[in-house]
């Protein structure tokens, strides 16, 4: 199916000339003139009533005509259309849907708590009338089973670096949320403004275990910035110690000092120097 304009004229119009054809018929069957005309022209009017309609703002009314589709009227007014015809209304204002919160598995089996609202609207109404049973519904099954498979896709985190995730890439996942669903809905005639996650969590029976985990990779991630840090220090120190000959080192006591200034910045406590005076006596 493909939408196409259906046939109207302007409703006042259309009004007028039914007016006219009931009072000319009444007239000429009052005088008995022309008993036949006046009856033609009776029943004309009355069959042009009932092609009148009126459409709403944002609002489309499809037109079928004996069980074929003649085409949608998409602009608001009051319009004579085909007698006899049956018309269904559209709605073509933008529309939120607030899925349920699902519970999924993530790329790496963790169940997960997943939500997403989804921003749409009817651009084809032939397509929505008739492509499906129920476009509404049919947004709702699709958004759903699209929000799970992005869902399996991803891990909930990540702490590798440039790693995708659920929560450290919500822009690329509702860009790719969205693809998915026009891919679904085109179908419809629905075009999807946005789609973007309004829930994600831990599915209860391991959040706390997930949180332990999330805080010990943080630890260790955070541990190996520190270390890679302190290699940096105590490097740059050393080799600026020698270079302007301020204390001539041995590999002995390089190594000493090495661990000492390691120990010292990698520590999670603050350091306690122990100052040497040398002997009393």
């Amino acid at each position: 199916m493909k939408e196409r304009k259906a046939w109207a004229v302007n409703g006042f119009l259309g009004l007028l000339v039914i007016l006219a054809s009931l009072v000319l018929g009444l007239i000429l069957i009052a005088n008995s003139s022309s008993l036949v005309v006046g009856g033609i022209l009776i029943a004309a009017g009355v069959i042009l009533m009932s092609g009148i309609v009126v459409v709403q703002p944002n609002q489309a009314q499809v037109i079928t005509f004996f069980g074929s589709y003649t085409g949608s009227l998409l602009d608001s007014g009051f319009w004579l259309t085909v007698p006899f015809s049956a018309r269904k209304k559209v709605s073509l204002r933008v529309r939120n849907f607030n899925s349920a919160k699902l519970k999924v598995n993530d790329i790496e089996g963790n169940p997960i708590e997943i939500a997403a609202v989804v921003v749409f609207r009817v651009i084809d109404t032939a397509k929505a009338t008739f492509d499906v049973d129920n476009y509404e519904q049919f947004v709702e099954i699709q958004s759903e089973t699209a929000l799970r498979h992005v869902a399996n896709k991803y891990p909930y985190d990540s702490y590798d670096e440039g790693g995708y995730s659920l929560r450290g890439n919500s822009d690329e996942v509702a860009h790719e949320l969205s693809r998915e669903l026009q891919e679904r809905l085109s179908v419809a005639g629905v075009e999807v403004m946005e789609a973007r996650l309004t829930h994600l969590a831990y599915s209860t029976e391991i959040a706390s275990a997930m949180l332990q985990r999330q805080q010990a990779a943080a630890i260790l991630a955070a541990r190996g910035k520190i270390v890679e840090g302190a290699v940096g220090m105590v490097q740059l120190a050393i080799e600026r110690l020698q270079r302007e000959g301020v204390i001539e080192l041995d590999e002995e006591r390089k190594a000493a000092m090495i661990n000492n200034l390691l120990v010292a910045i990698v520590s999670d406590r603050s350091a306690s120097p122990v100052i040497n005076t040398g002997s009393l006596y």
